[in-house]
């Protein structure tokens, strides 16, 4: 599976002394002047929009913070030395990253009441414009594991149904049933039978050469192939593309670079297609069937006689089976093989295995 990156976005965070609301790359917070904890976490406004200022791009790509071992002061990924003090920033700690943020979405912007006066106010303000009280918010929490969920038809997620409360029952009701008939069907009842009647049928196929029409990939095709006649069609799925291939991505979401900015990525898939062909090639076919049964345990294979164009096929097919009378219910079974099937000789009497359905389960002499 590829990661399609889509570009990058902004965060925020919130200051724990303040509650003040501040863009990512901010090292203070706006409203109180307090320095950005190491520990701060990033979220996401509800209303995102991809950076187009190539500087800020810079900035997003270039890794997580590092905050000094000494002052404490955020400083990015390509630092030397700390711009507060001088101060080694190969001895300070970088920030994690690597953390998916939320999914990545597009739209008008929500607005949050003020914790103060509960005026309306856009999710992206730092301030409230009634009452100038910062306004403490951020955004819901989005769930991914190593890949998002795959949608071939559209890329937004979907909103889940509630399943209806008839379906639920059903559902139950089948389970009952299904449970129900494997109890039945494991319970047998002793029944004394006399073989009344057998049968057995044995068939061989009876094979024609001349030209056969056959499907198969084109580079899987045989060298005598005539009349080719390829399409194409889906093959397989990649996780890169190849050749004529269909992109196939989910939803996407922002994933922290630990330093006030997310990329925004895609999990993709590949569907690759490839010529498939339809050919034809001189080989042998089934175009008949030679069959023989009778009602006797003296079983016969056929022998037909045939042109040089034709032969019997390799594969041969046999069934036997055997009625049992027992008082005024009979009963079939089919034996497994011809050996068992010479044992059952008419008028022979054997112990039956019945299950509730009045299926034979085993036979015993």
């Amino acid at each position: 599976m590829a990661k399609k990156e889509l570009g990058h976005i902004e965060l925020q965070w919130q200051c724990p002394n303040c509650d003040g609301i501040n863009p990512g790359r901010e090292k203070t917070c706006a409203n109180c002047g307090a320095p950005q904890p190491d520990d701060v976490e990033f979220k996401q406004f509800t209303k995102q929009e991809l950076l187009k200022d190539e500087n800020l791009i810079e900035q997003a790509k270039a890794g997580a913070d590092i905050h000094c071992a000494y002052c404490g002061t955020r400083n990015p990924a390509t630092a030397e030395t700390c711009s507060q003090c001088g101060s080694d920033i190969s001895e300070g700690t970088q920030r994690e990253s690597g953390r998916v943020v939320g999914a990545f979405k597009t739209g008008p912007e929500a607005e949050v009441p003020c914790p103060a006066c509960e005026a309306m106010n856009p999710e992206s303000a730092r301030m409230c414009a009634e009452c100038g009280s910062p306004l403490g918010h951020g955004d819901d929490e989005y769930e991914a594991g190593s890949d998002a969920e795959f949608s071939a038809q559209a890329d937004q997620a979907k909103p889940r149904r509630k399943v209806p409360v008839i379906f639920i029952i059903v559902a139950v009701l089948l389970c009952i049933g299904v449970v129900v008939i494997a109890i039945l069907s494991g319970r047998t009842t002793a029944v004394s039978g006399v073989v009344q009647d057998v049968h057995w049928e044995r068939s061989i196929p009876i094979e024609v050469f001349g030209p056969v029409e056959r499907e198969e990939w084109l580079d899987d095709l045989p060298a005598e192939a005539e009349n080719i006649s390829c399409q194409q069609e889906y093959r397989y799925t990649s996780s890169s593309p190849e050749g004529n291939y269909e992109e196939v991505c989910g939803t996407p979401y922002s994933v922290d670079k630990g330093s006030g900015f997310a990329e925004v990525v895609q999990d993709c898939e590949y569907r690759i297609y490839e010529d498939y062909c339809s050919y034809t090639i001189l080989d042998w076919s089934v175009t008949d069937t030679a069959v023989l049964t009778g009602n006797n345990l003296s079983p016969i294979w056929p022998e037909p006689s045939l042109s040089s164009e034709r032969r019997l096929g390799p594969s041969r097919n046999e069934t036997y089976s055997v009625t049992f009378a027992a008082g005024n219910e009979t009963y079939s079974y089919d034996a497994d093989n011809v050996g068992e099937f010479l044992q059952y000789q008419i008028g022979s009497s054997w112990n039956l295995n019945v299950n509730t359905f009045g299926i034979i389960l085993s036979v015993d002499p």
